[in-house]
């Protein structure tokens, strides 16, 4: 084993906007599946000012709580849900998913969604969670929310409108979302 030290990342932009994106990487089941959802927000940086050129992924496990094991999870067939979904924000800072309500993926864990962040002038891509309603006790009991302080774990949980959640991002600043730590070895 060799004691290299890792190459430093590099920021993401601005070629991203054009490499990235694919036709209906938005659309993890059509609009027109009886039971899709919409999962939507805005991107704020640490002045509150919405971020008009990040890409967010989504990763979530079906309405059963399995994760879906499907090669090629950007197919789009209309019928197989990859749990697999990445878009452009817009001008306003706004991204927009059709998909599904995820289950628990076990017995007391609460549902969530798994969000990915790229943006300009990050050197690393952000984790988070987008967790579905939940109440103190449920979210006390989640591993990861019940290790948050409680003031915090508001930044992770969905607010429900009238077509399914909103899930704002706030890279930094006031609110800023709880990102979580992904081991490199």
């Amino acid at each position: 084993m060799s004691d290299l030290a890792p190459t430093p990342g590099q920021t993401v932009g601005p070629f991203f906007g054009y490499a990235l994106p694919f036709t209906g990487g938005e659309d993890l089941v059509p609009i027109s599946h009886p039971r899709a959802i919409r999962l939507h927000g805005t991107v704020y940086d640490g002045a509150g000012e919405p971020v008009p050129d990040a890409i967010i992924e989504l990763w979530q496990a079906d309405e059963d709580g399995r994760v879906p094991q499907v090669e090629g999870s950007r197919a789009r067939d209309g019928w197989t849900f990859t749990g697999f979904g990445r878009t452009p924000v817009d001008d306003t800072g706004h991204y927009s998913f059709t998909t599904l309500v995820p289950g628990a993926g076990s017995v007391g864990a609460a549902p969530f969604f798994a969000v990915t962040v790229f943006a300009r002038g990050l050197l690393h891509r952000l984790l988070t969670r987008a967790y579905l309603p939940l109440d103190d006790e449920a979210a006390a009991a989640d591993a990861l929310l019940g290790s948050l302080p409680e003031e915090r774990r508001d930044t992770l949980v969905v607010r429900p409108d009238e077509h399914g959640f909103v899930f704002d991002i706030r890279l930094q600043g006031e609110g800023e979302t709880v990102f979580l730590e992904h081991g490199t070895s």
